[in-house]
């Protein structure tokens, strides 16, 4: 076999290089119907341009959408895709690479758009930084639109509906035309000059041709030159012009734009209420607090008056006195009950008492107790103490008991 044999791989990868090497292929502009679009959960778009010759698959990645895509594809649409044929190695299928579409007819409009886009956004006009906040609070808002139709209509009705106390400056301006572009922005120009707290620039819903008097580079630097707040309302939700891109804020319709504007009285009432509520509570709080502030202060005073230091001492030193007396009179008392039970057991043995009961008390001359028989010898002298004196006595004979004479002997025979 003289022929060279190649892999499915490899003629593959072999035709995707030649369709990269064709500068034709890499930057291309297809117009057809579009089939089988499907747009993808991961954001790519899958469709095919059909025309009565033939089918061209093609595709438009997520990343590309942003800029390169301005409506929503449908099916049935003509439209024109620019961007690269090439080959899908694993199917070994070529397609179209769509970087950019627009509908069919209105191509070289979208081309402008895009360059004067891309031109203003290297510009910074687009830029996040150079955007005004909207005021909350408007009370003047001026209005650059045609002086008839729907939309000057829905932004008055809007208006009076939220907030009849706001009030709105209109400019009559061309919307579409060869003199739009510059009467629109001599309108911007005339109500920025009358320190309005905002602005509104914008016109109903149309075809881009209608539209195009907000693509162009006067409006975009009118708008961008302002020092009053401007809300761009072009159209409906998904018409998108440079003047939506340079506004500082993007209103999807006139109405929606008049909603962003005019704050709506009652949701202010509202909110005044709350705060109103909010403060009172506040202060309430605030004065409750002083007031135990103050409480606190003047128990405090009070703790260091010298006169209640003065009385809170002498209340002290009358407990203490108190408590002293009533020490000493328990201590007394309970001596007197010793005395007493002392007493008792001295009367008990008290001598007196027992001479008062008959008894008689007698020493001998040595003046001893006389307890004995062995103590005193015949003729020794006594004296025996009575209750009422005493007697001087001699003694003649003694004699011992019989007890105590039974008792010694008993003694001596043990």
């Amino acid at each position: 076999m003289a022929a060279s044999v190649y892999s499915v791989g490899q003629v593959n990868s072999y035709i995707k290089n030649m369709f990269t090497q064709d500068f034709a292929l890499r930057n291309i502009y297809v117009k057809g119907e579009v089939s089988n679009c499907k747009y993808h959960s991961s954001g790519h778009i899958y469709f095919t341009l059909k025309d009565e010759t033939g089918v061209l698959s093609a595709v438009m990645f997520a990343g590309w959408r942003k800029k390169g895509l301005t409506f929503r594809m449908e099916e049935g649409q003509r439209v024109i895709a620019g961007g690269s044929v090439n080959i899908y190695e694993r199917d070994g299928k070529y397609q179209l690479y769509a970087r950019e579409i627009m509908l069919d007819g209105t191509g070289d409009l979208f081309r402008r758009f895009e360059q004067l886009r891309n031109q203003l956004e290297e510009m910074g006009m687009f830029a996040p930084e150079y955007k005004q906040s909207i005021p909350r609070y408007a009370m003047r808002v001026g209005v650059v639109t045609a002086p008839t139709g729907a939309a000057v209509r829905d932004i008055m009705n809007i208006s009076a509906r939220r907030n009849p106390y706001v009030q709105l400056y209109l400019y009559p301006a061309l919307v579409q035309g060869e003199a739009a572009p510059s009467s629109i922005a001599a309108g911007i120009r005339v109500l920025d000059r009358m320190g309005l707290d905002c602005m509104i620039v914008g016109r109903g819903g149309g075809s881009i041709e209608d539209l195009w008097a907000f693509n162009s580079e006067e409006v975009a630097y009118a708008i961008f030159h302002a020092q009053t707040p401007v809300i761009s309302a072009v159209g409906h939700e998904t018409d998108v012009t440079i003047a939506d891109y340079v506004a500082d804020l993007r209103a999807p319709t006139p109405s929606a734009a008049a909603e962003l504007a005019v704050f709506d009285i009652r949701q202010f009432d509202q909110e005044l209420e709350r705060f109103r509520q909010r403060l009172a509570g506040s202060e309430e709080n605030r004065l409750s607090l002083w007031r135990g502030q103050i409480q606190t202060g003047r128990l405090r005073l009070a703790l260091y008056d010298p006169s209640y230091q003065v009385n809170q001492k002498r209340q002290y030193l009358a407990d203490t006195q108190d408590r002293i007396s009533r020490a000493m009179r328990e201590k007394v008392t309970r001596v007197r009950h010793g005395l007493s039970i002392q007493t008792a057991r001295l009367d008990g043995l008290s001598p007196l008492k027992r001479l008062s009961g008959g008894y008689v008390y007698a020493r001998d001359q040595r003046g001893q107790a006389l307890v004995s028989t062995v103590q005193v010898k015949k003729g020794e002298q006594l004296t025996i103490l009575t209750r009422d004196g005493r007697i001087r006595a001699e003694v003649l004979s003694k004699r011992k008991s019989r007890e105590a004479a039974d008792g010694r002997s008993q003694s001596e025979t043990g």
